[in-house]
């Protein structure tokens, strides 16, 4: 007779998604975190906070835990006994908050349609984000979100997993936003934290690896090494959960090598390129998410060019990045930018300053039109390997452009 399999319960996926987003990747490892701050618990507890219906922690464990997770305890999936009194819960922790749900109630139960609408919705403004300036798009991405919210205690089944992925990706897109576009890294970490939550809800792992591999960007652009490896280990266990697409694996090598180029090290760089590569020329049986629009092999060859650059292979830079550039679509105008300014970083790296502030000129004309923080960094990098040649009068000008009316007006309305 065959077996009937039930369908397991994620249990509390809003604590198990702030644990791990905390850098506790085991459960033990919590434990010793607690037990340092003289909370003495087991794995078993923390199994028990883990499960469908987790107990309410004691109040030395709940100021340790928000603490430690960085969220007041009933974001992390708590519900307080009956009868409790609230004034007398630990402080909240001032960070991003996560899922906010309400309690639902019979009346407000949505249809099933409703996950395909609020998904149209999400997708649109997927879309939008490669011509919509980022100061104009992000509110209402942002409310979005908080619709996305709301709506997800009304469904349930498959409906609620559908919203729930919705969400997560409508999360990844305003951290996007705030970290690329307006970078602000600190609130792209608050958000990725909920687009984890919310795909733990949807119990989709390469959606949460996504989520993963972004908040690897964080430390790795500050040069933590660990930190960035950290997280970069997660998404790469999430991924192996899931129907990964060797385009998705081969963005993981390229985050994780933007990243320890950012750290120093460029040969580990070249190397994961190296495989990221390999990985395309194989492909896999399984097709990317439609989610995944911000990269393709070109884009690959973006992040290898400028890995090169800065491994000081200048030849081998100029070549790939010109390729980038005769390639790229006609709609990637943030990648357009950045492949500009590292072509200029190339030719003063190169004492070619005339050539070099042609491409910062360029990339300056894009971000006339099509604003993006990452993109305006890598244009004052150009500008800082220039200072042998600050006197010259291709330098004046180019200082002329970047500090002038329309591209200082853009860094202060977009």
């Amino acid at each position: 007779m065959r077996r009937l399999s039930v369908a397991r319960s994620p249990g509390n996926v809003r604590f198990k998604a702030a644990r791990i987003a905390a850098g506790y990747l085991s459960q033990q490892a919590l434990v010793e975190a607690l037990a340092g701050r003289g909370v003495s618990v087991d794995v078993r507890q923390v199994r028990r906070w883990e499960s469908d219906a987790p107990p309410w922690p004691y109040a030395a464990a709940q100021q340790a835990l928000t603490e430690l997770l960085g969220q007041n305890i009933e974001a992390l999936g708590f519900t307080p006994p009956a009868g409790h009194d609230r004034t007398l819960t630990v402080r909240r922790v001032p960070v991003a908050p996560a899922l906010r749900l309400p309690v639902q109630h019979p009346a407000t139960v949505q249809p099933a349609s409703a996950a395909a609408d609020y998904l149209a919705v999400t997708r649109a403004h997927r879309r939008l984000y490669w011509t919509v300036a980022p100061a104009v798009l992000h509110p209402p991405v942002s409310a979005h979100a908080v619709l996305g919210e709301a709506l997800l205690p009304a469904t349930a089944g498959a409906t609620r997993q559908a919203v729930a992925a919705a969400l997560a990706e409508s999360f990844l897109l305003e951290g996007r936003i705030e970290f690329f576009d307006l970078r602000e890294p600190e609130q792209a970490g608050g958000t990725w934290l909920r687009a984890l939550q919310a795909a733990g809800e949807a119990d989709d792992s390469v959606l949460g690896a996504a989520v993963l591999a972004h908040m690897a960007f964080i430390p790795g652009w500050d040069g933590d090494r660990a930190g960035a490896g950290e997280r970069m280990v997660m998404a790469r266990t999430y991924a192996r959960r899931g129907p990964a697409s060797a385009e998705f694996l081969a963005w993981l090598d390229a985050v994780e090598a933007e990243c320890e180029t950012r750290c120093g090290q460029t040969r580990t760089a070249l190397n994961l390129i190296t495989h990221g590569e390999d990985l395309l020329a194989a492909g896999s049986e399984h097709t990317s998410p439609d989610w995944m629009d911000w990269f393709s092999p070109v884009r690959l060859a973006a992040f290898k060019g400028n890995i090169q650059l800065a491994a000081g292979h200048l030849p081998q830079a100029r070549e790939t990045l010109m390729e980038v550039l005769e390639t790229l679509p006609p709609d990637a105008d943030k990648q357009r930018t950045v492949v500009l300014a590292d072509l200029g970083a190339v030719e003063a790296a190169a004492g070619a300053p005339e050539a070099a502030c042609a491409y910062a000129v360029r990339a300056l004309e894009q971000l006339e039109t099509h604003w993006y923080a990452t993109g305006m960094e890598r244009v004052r990098e150009t500008r800082r390997a220039l200072a042998p040649w600050q006197h010259e009068q291709c330098v004046r000008e180019l200082d002329d452009r970047l500090y002038g009316w329309a591209t200082t007006l853009s860094v202060l309305t977009r």
